[in-house]
């Protein structure tokens, strides 16, 4: 019954801006007089009971229109905490701030059943705007809560803009790009031709592919509404980045390799991040936003062989300033494919199974929901089955084996620009090794969080943060 409170019970600020939970006894009696406690131990979903409050808050009495719409405001509440702490999971150690901080710009209402004058609670804002034809309720905060301007102002101020690298590089026009790159970085005509080239071939083919695809939605859903512009711009698929790689070879003459082009391209992204940071008022970033805090780095600096392939300590910076972004690369590559691959095993079963797997494989890893919670989630029966179903061990396995292919080919080619070629071959045991190591190391901090997460408050894995970042493309 403790998921079923969220409905009765409001996370709000106080006036010291103090996070606090009020009890809406009102709300809690209106609640269980329309989901009786045998009904609410069946563990009716979400998605179920929001329908039938949505339904009471239409053709029903004042008093009772308000009750039930009260319910849902508490809902929301709860939900729009939960972004603010995964937003201060992803970002926050980097950038210093914390979820209470993002509370005081998100939440706002005062629990009452009608609002006071004419003022409208950013939670009422969500919900009267909600349409459950088009989403869920869920979603539908996450993505109002990501919009806010409060909130994103705030953000800016500490160096984050909520905005995914693919979406930077696909609205980003080529002439937009020379004039950044011309008055802002003051870079050399060569080196701007060769992002514009890679900007080109990305439009060339990411674009292409996102509006056959929204062109193919349209024809396949005639009679439906249509959805906002656009949709979110998901990661590259692997077949995206070597069609962008043999348009650059075309252009270029170089050959490159999908992971090389993955970290090009998310290195000019981060340029135009910082860039749009700049010009919106909000404080420059020391570091990428996408690499992880001081945990990361530490993993990759403490595995000294690596850089057994580089002699000169000039060099060796220079080649770890290459390959940490590599390894990212590859990081979220090896857990986009296993993933994918899971998923297309489960679609050829019945049901919704692949739809089940990605919200529990994101309930625990970016929610860190226990299996008891997540079973009541996604309707299975007990904790053991979404161990089984989830089998989770199976998956950081695949990973890890993904991720070492990957990268021993990534470092192999790195290493061909600091060593001499007889040497390659004795020093690829080597670098072998030593990814294997690192991968390990990885590997393991994923599992400790799995086991600890619901106990003991730890540092969020890379292994998690990447695969959160991934699975937040894909589902909302």
């Amino acid at each position: 019954m403790g998921l079923r409170s969220r409905y009765w019970q409001l996370v709000k600020i106080d006036a010291a801006g103090r996070r606090q939970i009020q009890e809406i006894t009102p709300a809690k009696v209106f609640f269980t007089d329309v989901f009786p406690a045998t009904t609410i131990n069946d563990d009716i979903p979400d998605s179920e009971i929001h329908k039938k409050l949505l339904q009471l808050s239409e053709n029903v009495p004042a008093d009772r229109y308000l009750l039930a719409e009260r319910c849902l405001l508490c809902f929301i509440s709860w939900q729009i905490e939960q972004v603010c702490v995964q937003l201060e999971a992803k970002f926050g150690t980097v950038h210093g701030f914390k979820y209470a901080d993002l509370l005081l710009c998100v939440l706002d209402d005062d629990g009452k059943l009608k609002p006071v004058g004419n003022y409208q609670s950013f939670s009422r804002q969500i919900l009267q705007s909600f349409d459950p034809e088009k989403s869920n309720l869920t979603t539908w905060t996450s993505t109002r809560v990501k919009q806010n301007h409060r909130l994103n102002q705030f953000l800016l101020e500490c160096g984050v803009y909520l905005v995914s690298d693919w979406a930077i590089l696909n609205d980003t026009k080529p002439k937009q790009l020379q004039r950044i790159f011309t008055n802002f970085y003051s870079l050399t005509a060569s080196e701007i031709l060769q992002a514009q080239q890679l900007l080109d071939s990305y439009h060339a083919i990411y674009r292409t592919a996102r509006l056959q695809q929204r062109g193919k939605e349209r024809g396949d859903n005639l009679e439906q509404p249509p959805k906002r512009r656009g949709g979110k711009c998901t990661i590259p698929t692997i077949y995206q980045l070597q069609a962008i790689a043999t348009l650059l070879q075309s252009k270029t003459g170089q050959n490159l390799s999908s992971e090389t082009v993955m970290t090009q391209l998310q290195r000019l992204a981060e340029q135009l991040r910082r860039y749009r940071i700049h010009v919106r008022g909000g404080s420059l970033p020391a570091e990428s936003l996408d690499v992880a805090g001081d945990g990361y780095c530490e993993g990759i600096t403490g595995y000294t062989n690596t850089t057994e392939v580089v002699n000169d300590e000039d060099e060796q910076t220079e080649f770890l300033q290459l390959y940490r972004p590599q390894f990212l690369a590859c990081l979220e590559q090896a857990l986009a494919i296993v993933t994918q691959k899971r998923v297309e095993q489960l679609q050829r079963k019945k049901g919704d199974k692949a739809k089940k797997f990605l919200l529990a494989l994101q309930l625990f890893h970016c929610q860190n929901l226990s299996m008891t919670e997540i079973a009541a989630k996604v309707g299975l029966r007990a904790q053991d089955a979404v161990t089984r179903f989830l089998k989770l061990k199976d998956f950081r396995a695949d990973v890890r084996q993904e991720l070492l292919i990957m990268l021993c080919n990534s470092v192999m080619e790195l290493a061909k620009n600091y060593s001499h070629p007889d040497s390659l071959q004795t020093l690829e045991g080597k670098i072998k090794i030593a990814l294997n190591e690192q991968i390990n190391h990885v590997i393991e901090a994923a599992e400790i969080q799995a086991q600890t997460a619901k106990s003991l408050p730890t540092k969020t894995s890379i292994f998690n943060q990447r695969l959160c970042r991934y699975l937040d493309d894909i589902i909302n």
